[in-house]
């Protein structure tokens, strides 16, 4: 079998990184006023859920000390 004299079947590629454009992108759109205002309702959304429900939830998680006591006390009247 005969070897090629190209090491790299697709030489274009390698040169490619090397390449540089003088056409610059456009600038990005800047966000109008009702999508900002979009974004930070969104926002407040989420953290207010986050937060209603840590609230909500902090009696579920708490310990129950005067049931444990009122248990205790009751089996040792016995």
């Amino acid at each position: 079998m005969s070897r090629r004299s190209e090491p790299v079947p697709f030489a274009f590629l390698a040169e490619a990184d090397s390449f540089r454009s003088n056409v610059a992108p456009p600038p990005p759109e800047r966000p109008s006023a009702g999508q900002m205002a979009g974004r930070w309702l969104l926002g407040l959304t989420i953290i207010a859920a986050l937060v209603g429900s840590l609230v909500i939830g902090m009696p579920a998680l708490s310990l129950n000390h005067t049931s444990a006591t009122q248990q205790s006390q009751a089996s040792q009247g016995r």
